[in-house]
């Protein structure tokens, strides 16, 4: 019906194909009239038949590398889950602030929230996925009503809280790395910005927008919801019971906190006048080396480590692999496809050139405006696609509406790590969608109050601080 009735750019009919099959994913994804990776499938079907691009390149999304550091981690997240390490870290978590469910969501939020500030929401959601998928076993035998939610309040918390910690610091998420490379060059005589003062407003934004995600989630999933009857004593002991480490354990705790110190220092990270070199320079070609790298050496090295327990075995076996979800890599590659799809076609290039009908507009609407667009594309499209393409509208707007460029790239860059209604949106969102303890209702209700909360966080204070 879309295709039939309406035409949103005359001069190029792709754009039009292309909202088409955006509209006819999301309905399907909405109703779930089909399963999630039939749906995933509809992109290399149905780009080429409408004639945007060839099969072969539009297959080559599905992948992305950022797939495979999907792939190691959940390999990671097997082996810290075969030998019991997870339970290990659900326990510690849960004897500090085991309190109540609201206390357990929040503490679960802000230690992802702090170590996202650092590392990419996929990995931060890789590195903890294990451990609350832990918190929820340890836990539901104490819940006496509503154990379904309480799971689901959890995984949300995870997943958002990751996206929401990378808008703190320039190095938290991709965009925000993209946007510092491309101000550099678009204006290089500048010294308006550098890490101290890109968290001068990173931190205030991300900081209100986990407190305001924190209350959605209590307020939707546990407020007089979710009853726990348990202390923090039993999870003390239950800790202590567990013993010591053993042999498999160790290993695998000791791979589990060197992916996070090689995800941490892998590539160069900026303080003010001061450069950490990161490893991927001890190769000839540091950028050839990413996230992706880190996950799978770790996961090549579970199957090569011998077992004791186990005797001719290693920490990882093939039959530990194949619980991998695969239908959920499907679903992720079909975001990278549908991203490509908004490019090549030219349908991000219509959304964000829209945005030149707001000159003589006031400034705080304009920045309302960017980021509305931008989110739009971000719950389609992943972070650093929707970055990239609005980045280069934004430069040339700047010259129309003779604005600051600050003032329009930084509310963008913002916006596109905004993406909560859809288990595409973000690596993140699948990850946690994948364990189907969340219903594709709950997400969307939940995600579009967050985009709308995002949008007017990130557009008044942006607009305070900026102006």
């Amino acid at each position: 019906m879309f295709w039939f009735f309406i035409e949103l750019d005359p001069a190029n009919h792709h754009a039009s194909l292309m909202a088409g099959v955006a509209v006819w994913m999301c309905t399907w994804w909405f109703t779930e009239a089909v399963g999630l990776a039939v749906t995933a499938l509809v992109p290399v079907l149905v780009i080429p038949v409408l004639g945007i691009s060839d099969c072969k390149t539009v297959a080559q999304q599905y992948s992305d590398s950022i797939i495979f550091l999907f792939i190691g981690g959940f390999m990671l997240a097997f082996a810290i889950e075969k030998w019991n390490f997870h339970k290990r870290i659900a326990l510690k978590i849960l004897s500090l602030v085991g309190k109540n469910p609201a206390t357990i969501l929040f503490g679960v939020m802000l230690s992802t929230y702090l170590i996202s500030n650092w590392i990419s929401n996929t990995a931060t959601t890789m590195m903890l996925f294990s451990a609350v998928f832990a918190l929820i076993q340890e836990t539901k035998t104490h819940i006496e009503k509503n154990q379904n939610r309480f799971a689901a309040a959890l995984l949300l918390g995870l997943a958002f809280s990751a996206t929401i910690g990378g808008m703190a610091t320039p190095v938290g998420t991709p965009p925000n790395m993209y946007f510092f490379k491309s101000f550099r060059q678009a204006f290089p005589g500048s010294d308006e910005l550098n890490f101290l003062k890109w968290s001068f407003i990173g931190y205030p934004i991300s900081l209100t927008f986990l407190l305001i995600t924190f209350f959605v989630l209590h307020f939707y999933f546990l407020r007089g919801k979710v009853v726990m009857q348990i202390g923090r004593k039993y999870f003390k002991e239950s800790y202590n019971k567990l013993g010591s480490f053993s042999w498999e354990e160790t290993w695998v705790a000791i791979l589990f906190i060197t992916c996070i110190l090689l995800w941490f220092t892998r590539a160069d990270i900026e303080f003010s006048g001061f450069t950490f070199k990161g490893w991927n320079h001890i190769f000839a070609v540091p950028k050839f080396i990413d996230d992706a790298f880190v996950a799978l050496f770790a996961a090549l090295l579970l199957f090569l480590i011998p077992s004791k327990a186990k005797r001719g075995e290693g920490l990882l076996v093939w039959d530990d692999a194949t619980k991998l979800r695969y239908d959920i890599i499907l679903m992720f590659g079909s975001g990278f496809a549908l991203a490509y799809g908004f490019e090549i076609s030219g349908l991000s290039n219509w959304l964000a050139a829209s945005l030149v009908v707001l000159k003589g507009v006031p400034t705080v609407l304009i920045i309302l405006g960017i980021c509305v667009v931008v989110t739009i594309i971000s719950e389609f499209a992943s972070n650093i696609a929707s970055i990239q393409l609005a980045i280069p509208v934004m430069i040339a707007l700047q010259k129309d509406l003779q604005m600051q460029p600050l003032l329009l790239m930084i509310p963008a860059t913002f916006a596109a790590s905004l993406g909560f209604m859809l288990p595409v949106a973000t690596a993140a969102n699948t990850i946690v969608f994948g364990t189907r303890q969340i219903e594709m209702k709950d997400m969307f209700r939940v995600g579009i109050v967050l985009d709308l909360l995002g949008i007017l966080i990130i557009t008044l204070m942006c607009y305070l601080y900026l102006s």
